[in-house]
């Protein structure tokens, strides 16, 4: 019979008390609750419950899962509900994949206003496509986003940005047509670049005006606005970097990737090799390569292991998942015509109860 495979809660388990007890005072309530979701997850802490076979009455005893969002274990399920969901709600347009990042000199601020820099982050990302899609020299259509905030590299590392999905395409200003963008180009991303640049910096600025900016250690000079307003001047000046990657070809392309980004967490039990008291070895991508040369090993030491998960727990409240422009709740409901991406034609709604493209004819 083989072996169960390697879990974080595993390392939580046998590690998690030491590290909190050695991390005192320096551990949130939120990760707290967090390492003990996972520590305990499908044990007889949390309970249990039968399932029984409707034909042959066989019975099953297994425990309960913790459903923390940050629980490896607990995303698979959760992914699938989420897609289940979504899936009535896409065009048989090409969808487009961007991502959006931040300069590391900003991320290192994030790392200490996590709240305020993620929400600002999905914030100027989103606005910035809705703007540029919206500006007839561009496209000149109402476009719908789909966020996903991430905040990790493949080596755990604090690194934050937002991939989104955006079907080819958008609304006329007055709802009644569909205006599709080019075969292969979505927008220009230098375009995209300068307009996120510009809604981040003000963004920050306005957040050190308002005081709802913290800073530790080495940035604590930044809580003056004088040192602040230096320190962003620069970053005017280099170059975002903001990408987008080939077009989905069709809805079950989007969902085929919704699936592997949506809910993923800092790192997946299946990409465990093995740990110890000591260290924690792991799989890793070197981005910077390109090809089977960039899948490599990582080994980490294990109070190091931890700390670099428990980074990537968001704030209480935080969403992960956002949806923008047309694909908002709020949208009222339109009925619009468009070719799909194999030429053939379809009705779609647009719903304000968040089935925002509703197809209802000629898609299957």
């Amino acid at each position: 019979m083989p072996s169960r495979s390697l879990e974080v809660a595993d390392i939580f388990r046998d590690h998690g008390a030491a590290w909190r007890a050695a991390n005192a005072g320096h551990i949130s309530l939120n990760q707290f609750k967090v390492m003990s979701a996972i520590e305990r997850c499908r044990t007889a802490a949390l309970g249990g419950h039968v399932a029984r076979c409707a034909d042959c009455a066989h019975e099953h005893i297994a425990y309960n899962s913790c459903r923390n969002r940050h629980c490896p274990k607990c995303q698979a399920g959760a992914a699938k509900i989420w897609l289940a969901a979504r899936e009535a709600e896409l065009l048989p347009v090409r969808y487009f994949h961007l991502v959006f990042t931040l300069p590391k000199q900003i991320a290192d601020i994030a790392y200490q206003n996590k709240r305020e820099i993620y929400n600002l982050l999905m914030r100027a990302s989103a606005d910035t496509v809705v703007r540029i899609a919206a500006d007839p020299k561009h496209l000149g259509a109402k476009v719908g986003i789909t966020s996903v905030l991430h905040t990790w590299g493949s080596a755990m590392t604090h690194h934050p940005h937002v991939h989104m999905i955006v079907p080819g395409g958008g609304l006329s200003t007055d709802g009644s047509k569909w205006i599709a963008c080019r075969k292969n180009f979505f927008l220009s991303v230098h375009v995209l670049s300068r307009l996120y640049r510009r809604l981040i910096l003000e963004g920050l600025a306005k957040l050190h005006m308002v005081g709802k900016l913290q800073f530790f250690g080495d940035l604590t000079n930044f809580a003056d606005r004088n040192a602040f307003n230096d320190f962003l001047k620069p970053l005017i000046q280099i170059d975002w970097v903001v990408y987008a990657k080939e077009p989905f070809a069709g809805p079950k392309a989007v969902l085929a990737y919704l699936s592997r980004y949506t809910h993923r967490i800092a790192i997946s039990n299946s990409r465990l090799i093995r740990f110890d008291a000591q260290n924690v070895t792991f799989r890793a991508k070197d981005y910077r390569l390109k090809g089977a040369g960039r899948h490599t090993t990582m080994t980490l030491a294990t109070s190091e292991f931890i700390r670099r998960f428990l980074i990537h727990v968001l704030p209480r409240g935080q969403h992960r998942i956002r949806h923008y422009g047309v694909c908002q709740r709020c949208c009222p409901p339109i009925s619009c015509s468009v070719s799909d991406f194999r030429g053939a034609d379809f009705v779609f709604w647009v719903q304000p109860d968040g089935s925002c493209w509703l197809p209802v004819s000629g898609f299957s």
